[in-house]
Formats: C-alpha cells, sequence, structure tokens
C-alpha cells in the first residue's frame, strides 16, 4: 500500500456555516473508523503507517482537520482569550465569551459524519481529540460504536498539570506569519517549534528520527501554520468545565491507552478517565510520551 498522505488531495466538507477539510482511506464498504485529532495539530498529523495499518485490518478511515486549524475554516476575528483568564472567569462563574467550545467541535464531528453518511463509526481521539471524542459519545451516543481514547483527560480540575518544561515552552508563543515579515521564515520558525514540542514529549521508548522529525515539521508548516486559531482551541479547553461529571453516561465500549512518559498529559489523567466510564479498559505503555510513534501502529490497529 502506498502512503496514505502523499496523496495531496484536499476535500472540503461544507457544514454547520464552514468547511472542514478531510480525506477518507480504505473501501467505503467497510466500517468506518473517525480519528480526531488533537491540540492545533492537522489530520495530517497522522502518520501514514498507522492510517495504512488501519486500512489494512479493515477500517475506512475518515481524518479532518477541526475548525481553526489546516485547511478547515478559520474563526477569523474571533477572540482568543489568554487561557488562565479563562480559567478564571471560568471559577469565579463570570462566563467566557468564546468563539466555540469542545462541545461545538463535536458536533463539527458529528456533522461530517451527517455529510458522508455514516450511521455509527469508531472513534479514535487523541489528547484534546480524545475530549471532542468523549463529547460526541455523550451527545450522540448512537453515532459511537467503539470508542479508543489516547493520552487524553477527563479535564478533572485537580488532576496535574503538564511537566515544567512543557508549560516553559508553551510560555513561549508560537510563531505565526507577521506582517513586512517574508513567509518562508515566518514557516522555518513554526518548523523549529514543532521540532522543540516533540522532541521534548515524544517517547523515550520509541525514539523518532531526528532528521525525518524535521522534515515532518516542515511538511506541516507549509500545509498550513497553525496561527492564532490554537490559542482559540486552547480556550475552548480550558473553558471545558462539567465534562467529566458527564462521563458516565457513555455506553460504548472505551478503551484508554496512556503513556508512562507523558509530559504534557501526566498518566494520572489516563487512570482517572477509566474510572469516570464505565466499563472502560485501561492500558499503561511503558515509555510512550505524547506522540504517535510509527512503531506502535501494527500494535493499536490490532486492538481498536
Amino acid at each position: 500500500m502506498t502512503d496514505a498522505n502523499l496523496d495531496s488531495t484536499e476535500l472540503q466538507a461544507p457544514i454547520r456555516g464552514m468547511s472542514l477539510n478531510y480525506r477518507c482511506y480504505g473501501n467505503p464498504q467497510d466500517p468506518a473508523l473517525l480519528l480526531i485529532m488533537g491540540l492545533a495539530t492537522q489530520r495530517t498529523a497522522w502518520p501514514d503507517v498507522w492510517i495504512n495499518a488501519f486500512v489494512d485490518t479493515g477500517r475506512y478511515v475518515i481524518a479532518y482537520d477541526h475548525r481553526d486549524i489546516g485547511l478547515s475554516t478559520r474563526m477569523d476575528g474571533a477572540p482568543a482569550p489568554n487561557p488562565i483568564k479563562v480559567i478564571l472567569r471560568r471559577q469565579l462563574r463570570l462566563g467566557n465569551d468564546l468563539a466555540y467550545g469542545l462541545q461545538d467541535l463535536a458536533n463539527d464531528a458529528l456533522a461530517l459524519l451527517d455529510y458522508l453518511h455514516i450511521e455509527s463509526a469508531e472513534v479514535l481521539g487523541i489528547s484534546m481529540g480524545g475530549m471532542v471524542a468523549q463529547w460526541l459519545a455523550i451527545i450522540a451516543p448512537a453515532r459511537v460504536r467503539r470508542l479508543t481514547l489516547l493520552m487524553t483527560s477527563s479535564g478533572y480540575p485537580l488532576l496535574p498539570t503538564p511537566s515544567w518544561k512543557v508549560l516553559k515552552l508553551f510560555l513561549q508563543a508560537a510563531p505565526s506569519p507577521r506582517i513586512n515579515q517574508p513567509q518562508i521564515d515566518s514557516h522555518e520558525l513554526a518548523a523549529d517549534y514543532l521540532v522543540k514540542l516533540f522532541s521534548l514529549v515524544g517517547s523515550p521508548a520509541f525514539p523518532s528520527d531526528p532528521e525525518r522529525r524535521k522534515i515532518w515539521a516542515k511538511a506541516q508548516v507549509q500545509r498550513s501554520i497553525a496561527g492564532i486559531g490554537a490559542a482559540r482551541q486552547l480556550a475552548a479547553i480550558c473553558n471545558d468545565a462539567d465534562r467529566y461529571r458527564q462521563l458516565q453516561r457513555i455506553r460504548a465500549p472505551t478503551q484508554i491507552f496512556h503513556g508512562t512518559a507523558d509530559l504534557l498529559v501526566p498518566i494520572a489523567h489516563g487512570r482517572d478517565l477509566a474510572k469516570r466510564i464505565p466499563g472502560a479498559q485501561f492500558t499503561e505503555i511503558t515509555g510512550l510520551g505524547h506522540d504517535l510513534p510509527e512503531q506502535l501502529a501494527e500494535y493499536f490497529a490490532k486492538r481498536l
């Protein structure tokens, strides 16, 4: 099988007054598998070997860009508040005027399934995508046949924060194009940021070749730079206060995978999540960080 993402075809789904970029892989007659990506990350971040492995196990794979990222509609002009202010206003019950929340992103996913005439799907969500997947299973239980959650969280407010090394990097604003700045410079800065981030949060037990990581990062930013949409998505996460109270409503068979070396979403989040979803199965993976190692493609394809 050829590499999944080498095909440059870009499809757009007109839904909910927006346009979501998506791609489908495999045989449409096979059971559907919806992949939901994480914060400020494009659908092309799903490794080719993962998509190919899912297709080889008899799944019709759908991957898409969330709104505000990649080649989907950007919420230009909408506010992108500081995440600390969002959390404080939420705790003080002052409310936040945000462009959208995680439930909106879940409804985007649901609308994409409608557009593709898919009655139900297996759903795999990673990080923020796992949070969106949880809402999808709560909002539309009949549409989620099976739920797989990878390195994500219940949103319970007393869980551990990311490591200080990660927080320090996050405090450095990810580069985006600026007026009068050559575009190539902006792309190089953004690619360097991605390399630093995934070098930090990557899996020590499943290392990635540094040169391949650089090539991957350059390809991501050449397709699209995250820009201010990343801040709006982060605000949606910070404002998502009540999801952990709703998780007992999930009825889809659920399995949760989390790595012991995750510096961005510590493994306590995965353990807590498993306790809150009825019947959920939890698997701890030694040495897995917060990335998608190519070495684990077959492992996950067989366990979905």
